[in-house]
């Protein structure tokens, strides 16, 4: 686990070399959340039925626009050539960068939800629910983002396509995520999509360093 903990601490330290890089995905979140009622209506009951997926269209932006700064600076500088060619497990290398993008990313949103939810008009256990579910679900964003990361790295100017690559595999997230929330503000069983949304979890965590890596030694060669 050494290697693990070494680059996870560089890339927080990278990040926070260069904050724009985790802190401009957030302040979108927090703006383009701002906006909605304002274009739509300051209604509470109105906002707070379309909360839900406000929150998580937005999320999903959110974490897509900091897809881009996961791989491309170590790719400029060459480091990424030196993990693939490291004796170190390259899906480990790979797990431990993506925890970095969590905690930088998914992590401040979970902790920024209930006051965005509350400025929509969320009753209290439906704020609850929210942070389970981004809790259950920003990883699997950033696991799976990965992939689409390390497939376009050698790309310039590749944040369209990367766009076109990942928001397809987040409907399902989206999907059971904002369901869970409608559900519980009106007191409906969410345990199918807390589920789902914990095996979508367990799938990315298997699967999403290996892919990663894959795709990211076919891209470097």
């Amino acid at each position: 686990m050494n290697i693990f903990i070494q680059t996870l601490a560089r890339d927080l330290k990278m990040a926070l070399r260069n904050p724009s890089s985790f802190l401009n995905p957030l302040l979108f979140f927090v703006i383009a959340i701002s906006l909605f009622p304002l274009a739509i209506s300051p209604e509470a009951h109105t906002l707070s039925n379309i909360a839900p997926g406000i929150i998580w269209v937005t999320c999903m932006l959110a974490v897509l626009l900091s897809l881009n700064a996961l791989f491309h600076t170590d790719y400029d500088n060459g480091v990424l050539e030196q993990m693939v060619i490291s004796h170190h497990p390259l899906p480990l290398l790979l797990l431990a960068k993506t925890t970095a993008h969590w905690l930088l990313t998914g992590l401040p949103i979970v902790l920024l939800s209930p006051l965005l939810g509350a400025a929509l008009f969320l009753d209290s256990d439906s704020i609850g629910v929210l942070m389970l579910t981004l809790l259950l679900a920003t990883p699997s964003l950033s696991l799976i983002g990965a992939i689409g990361a390390s497939l376009i790295v050698g790309i310039k100017n590749s944040g369209m396509l990367l766009s076109l690559l990942i928001l397809p595999l987040y409907v399902p997230i989206l999907i059971f995520a904002s369901s869970a929330v409608s559900q519980a503000q009106f007191d409906l069983s969410i345990s199918a999509q807390l589920y789902f949304l914990a095996s979508i979890l367990i799938l990315s965590l298997m699967g999403s360093p290996f892919v990663s890596a894959l795709a990211l030694k076919t891209s470097l060669e």
